[in-house]
């Protein structure tokens, strides 16, 4: 990939999903992008820039955008943030039904981790926990809710036996996701570089985590400002432990370096 090229698909996924690829991240850029050459049989990166956004193959601006916008999770990362949710907000939860957003949830994880903490705390209370993402493969993921094995490092086992099933025979190594837990999450497609849709509602808690890294100052502030507006008063939101608000957490009250409220 010549830097020529690289520019091009920096300056496309910055514009679409705010996305700020350093020149480091060139290499990382033409080896995701490899076998969509392949799959043509292109000769170089600028001819598949062209297809993508061409009309003859509509489906493959989509597939474009999931390669390059996809990141690793797993559950209950950064678990101190769930023992925060439990003790310090669901123990003390009361009234309305509690919503939850995960706005930058990848292949589910973090929503099914959110959904066993509601389960396990709010017994016979209301709940619902949404997690969305830009890109649709993913999504996909999410809904099915199967896994490997080795995405449960910081998960209970007992949460492992009461809310999922582990798969025998060739399903072995994997694992799904209870349906009565899959039942009260849902997912949806969200580009954070627009506003959300008013659809989706208001929340009484966001998790924003692993995302802003990723955002330039100016994209990280008018993120952070859409959606501090689907957060209801008193809310949380939640960003990972190696990113910050400095600068652009505006009306939020610091609880911790990562964790902050809605006055």
């Amino acid at each position: 990939m010549s830097a020529a090229e690289f520019e091009r698909f920096r300056a496309l996924i910055y514009h679409h999903a705010g996305i700020s690829l350093s020149p480091e991240k060139k290499t990382m850029v033409a080896s995701r992008l490899a076998k969509r050459l392949d799959y043509y049989n292109l000769d170089n990166y600028g001819d598949y820039y062209d297809l993508a956004l061409g009309d003859e193959h509509p489906h493959e601006f989509q597939t474009l955008v999931d390669i390059l916008t996809t990141n690793e999770t797993y559950f209950f990362r950064e678990p101190k943030h769930f023992d925060f949710v439990r003790e310090r907000i669901l123990r003390q939860w009361r009234g309305s039904p509690f919503r939850a957003w995960s706005a930058a949830c990848s292949s589910g994880e973090e929503v099914y981790s959110l959904a066993m903490v509601c389960a396990e705390t709010l017994g016979a209370q209301t709940w619902e926990v949404l997690g969305s993402d830009l890109s649709s493969r993913v999504l996909e993921t999410a809904r099915h809710g199967i896994y490997s094995m080795d995405r449960l490092e910081q998960m209970d086992a007992r949460l492992l036996r009461k809310y999922c099933l582990k798969g025998v025979r060739s399903q072995q190594g994997y694992f799904r996701v209870d349906a009565k837990l899959r039942g009260r999450v849902s997912f949806e497609q969200v580009n954070l570089m627009k506003p959300p849709p008013t659809s989706l509602g208001k929340f009484d808690l966001i998790f924003l985590r692993n995302v802003l890294i990723y955002f330039d100052h100016d994209t990280k502030k008018k993120v952070v400002e859409r959606l501090l507006a689907a957060l209801k008063p008193g809310g949380y939101f939640f960003i990972s432990h190696s990113e910050s608000l400095h600068g652009i957490s505006g009306p939020l009250q610091q609880i911790s370096p990562s964790i902050y409220r809605k006055p």
